[in-house]
């Protein structure tokens, strides 16, 4: 067990006293304003040591040795079975006359709270187009501004800056190369997003890779007119994920959550702008020199150069 971190007593103090306390000269009262314990904690640990040796100055489980009003063994199995037979907790509790708290809490002991718990888990289904532009990736995640550090670093959430708004990060990878390009912009709205769709072609067109389809989720700005109007002028396909099913765009999901953990909450940043500033240099590296173990190992760029 774990020692708790405001503990007095640790294992090596324990015996320290103990030791202590068993010499001639050893005052247990004296030992305790010196260990900042009570007489009595000083009592109890040379009492178990004096008992079953060294082995009683180790934790010991705070669990009682006796629960008389625990729910009985029998019942907790037939709990189980009817939950696997997909049973409400209210026919389980009608069925063997038990409170319905007391059977919705066994159901969240065995993790069957939920019945989709019950459903086997479904297949991962990993595609892979065979050349780069074949399919590009798009998605937003929204970002709190920066007024000052936030509780994110300083862990404090008292002293949270509200009100000062959000900012959203586009992204696009390449679903072949893994080959990313990201901004920064001040909203998600159908004119900002198409102007980031118009930027991210170009960007994959200077690196000589001509993108032939697009997939995005079924929010407002990708099923806009401008939006449309961008991918009309450079004949791109529009494809979309399945309503309420993310994992479909599952490459642009995951490029977001590495720059959640490796850019935008990597570090303390004072303000929006440095963040922003930061994202060009991320980009470079994550393009260029971070392993990505989807594609073997390679760098998005190294994979690019063997097509």
């Amino acid at each position: 067990m774990n020692t708790h971190k405001n503990a007095r007593l640790s294992y090596a103090r324990r015996v320290e006293l103990v030791t202590r306390a068993g010499r001639p000269e050893g005052n247990q009262s004296q030992l305790a304003r010196e260990f900042q314990v009570s007489r009595q904690t000083v009592q109890k640990w040379v009492q178990r040591y004096r008992a079953a040796g060294l082995d009683g100055l180790q934790d010991r489980s705070s669990r009682p040795q006796r629960s008389p009003t625990r729910l009985r063994r029998a019942h907790r199995r037939q709990i189980e079975r009817r939950r696997r037979r997909r049973w409400s907790s209210l026919r389980t509790a009608r069925d063997l006359r038990l409170p319905v708290a007391t059977v919705v809490r066994e159901h969240r002991r065995l993790g069957l709270e939920h019945l989709s718990r019950l459903e086997p888990p479904r297949p991962a289904h990993r595609y892979e187009w065979p050349a780069a532009g074949d399919l590009l990736h798009l998605d937003i995640k929204k970002l709190g501004k920066i007024g000052r550090i936030g509780h994110r670093i300083h862990g404090d959430r008292t002293t949270r800056v509200r009100g000062i708004g959000w900012e959203a990060v586009h992204v696009a990878i390449d679903d072949c190369t893994r080959l990313s390009y990201a901004e920064v912009l001040p909203d998600e709205r159908q004119h900002t997003t198409a102007g980031f769709l118009q930027r991210a072609l170009r960007y994959f067109a200077r690196r000589g890779i001509q993108i032939s389809r697009v997939m995005t989720d079924n929010g407002s700005a990708y099923r806009s007119r401008p939006f449309a109007a961008v991918l009309a002028a450079h004949q791109v396909r529009h494809l979309r994920t399945r309503p309420y099913t993310p994992r479909t765009n599952g490459k642009a999901e995951r490029f977001i959550r590495t720059l959640l953990a490796e850019w935008a909450y990597a570090q303390a940043y004072r303000t929006s702008l440095a963040r922003t500033h930061a994202l060009r240099h991320y980009l470079g590296y994550y393009n260029t020199a971070r392993p990505h173990m989807g594609i073997h190992g390679q760098t998005p760029r190294q994979k690019l150069a063997t097509l």
